[in-house]
């Protein structure tokens, strides 16, 4: 009898763990937005209306439950920089991705540091959003650098490593015009 390779294909979610599942992603959006991104686990589960074990169940840690709030902002970004790759300014259309980057990073507290610590961390649920961020950014800086606006030697994990830092200058500053300041200034030493 020959054994089967074939994984078993996940079991669709029952409609209540369905309703606990979007009121955690509610709630954790909510208390990301006001609190940062190391809000109280405990805190979302309760405002959520259900235990810490049905959080764990659906996000085995932190970095999971971040990456399911942060999929619809990631799309958008990755369909803004779809969009982008079609503009007759290469650079531009970089610049702006990058400052759209910076500008959701805003959004939440500690989102910037917990992209950079898990940007090298293969195991962490958030290298899920690195990895497409990557690549949309990566098809963006290669029309910039074919178009001969950008320096060859710059790579995107080096951009968006700079676009997390600036994001978290400009998150403990008062000054809001900080990260597009700070994107412009670092951006003039890429160009040939």
């Amino acid at each position: 009898m020959a054994s089967s390779t074939a994984h078993a294909l996940p079991r669709p979610m029952r409609a209540d763990a369905r309703r606990n599942y979007q009121r955690l992603l509610t709630e954790a959006r909510r208390s990301f937005a006001e609190h940062g991104t190391d809000a109280s686990l405990e805190d979302i589960a309760r405002r959520a209306g259900v235990g810490i074990g049905t959080l764990y169940r659906h996000f085995p840690n932190r970095h999971a439950l971040m990456n399911a709030v942060f999929q619809e902002a990631l799309a958008s970004l990755i369909d803004r920089s779809r969009e982008l790759a079609e503009s007759d300014q290469p650079c531009g259309a970089l610049v702006e991705w990058l400052g759209a980057l910076i500008t959701h990073a805003g959004e939440y507290r500690g989102l910037s540091q917990a992209l950079m610590s898990a940007s090298h961390d293969k195991s962490s649920a958030l290298s899920q959003c690195s990895v497409p961020m990557r690549e949309a950014g990566g098809r963006l800086l290669e029309r910039a650098q074919r178009a001969g606006h950008v320096r060859q030697e710059v790579a995107i994990d080096d951009l968006l490593q700079l676009t997390n830092a600036i994001a978290l200058a400009a998150e403990q500053s008062s000054d809001p015009s900080l990260g597009e300041r700070l994107l412009k200034l670092t951006l003039t030493g890429l160009r040939r």
